[in-house]
């Protein structure tokens, strides 16, 4: 249950798998929030206020009116929003220093790793106005070796980070359950795909995967919204 004490997080976010990652943790702290829509795709992460919050016009970000020593906090990146949450509430991010060392091993390998390289993927498979073979393939490979690297991970854990769920699988299943986007063939991977289907069936995960769903459309077919995303330059 939420703390009826707390002033809800605001999120600001649009349904990305980055975006999923937050509402997940949200849903899975039992934290009250509002979400503030940052259509990313008629370019409002470039509106002052929201650079003025996430200097690197990327969702998500967070403003806690109930932050350190009570006064408000805003964060923006987030593996660190996974991890402030986790701190504040002691929710999948263990205080006990060799299992936080495990956790974030793996959340900064989906941060680093990961997502990056799964967004390519879904760019030059998806979105590239033209097809470069050698991109398609540098990325929907490098998606094949870190899903195996996943899928080694899961073979004798639970969870990425041991027997217990944490930030680093939730940072993870936005990117993931887009396998077959990124030109992955599940059926290679058994302990990914068992890992996958449990994080998936987690009431937490469900509704924070539907969080503004009737928001995300198919980008593949709005060229405006491409050339807004893929266009962009330093303002």
């Amino acid at each position: 249950m939420a703390d009826a004490q707390l002033q809800p997080i605001e999120l600001l976010y649009w349904p990305t798998p980055n975006g999923w990652k937050v509402s997940i943790m949200l849903e899975e702290c039992g934290l009250p929030y509002e979400i503030k829509l940052v259509n990313i795709g008629k370019g409002d992460q470039f509106a002052p206020e929201f650079l003025a919050l996430s200097p690197n016009n990327k969702i998500p970000a967070i403003i806690d009116p109930n932050g350190p020593d009570g006064q408000p906090v805003s964060v923006f990146e987030s593996g660190a929003i996974l991890q402030y949450l986790g701190r504040k509430t002691g929710k999948f991010y263990p205080a006990e220093e060799r299992k936080r060392i495990e956790v974030e091993e793996w959340l900064f390998w989906q941060v680093g790793g990961l997502g990056p390289m799964a967004g390519q993927a879904h760019h030059f498979r998806l979105y590239a106005p033209e097809k470069i073979p050698y991109a398609v393939s540098r990325y929907t490979n490098e998606v094949h070796r870190l899903y195996g690297v996943m899928n080694t991970r899961l073979k004798d854990r639970e969870y990425l980070a041991g027997d217990d769920y944490s930030i680093a699988d939730i940072a993870c299943i936005g990117w993931s359950k887009l396998w077959e986007r990124q030109g992955q063939d599940i059926a290679e991977f058994p302990h990914f795909a068992r890992w996958l289907e449990t994080v998936k069936a987690r009431p937490g995960v469900q509704r924070g995967l539907m969080v503004n769903a009737e928001q995300k459309s198919d980008l593949s077919k709005d060229k405006a919204a491409q050339t807004v995303l893929f266009g962009q330059r330093a303002r």
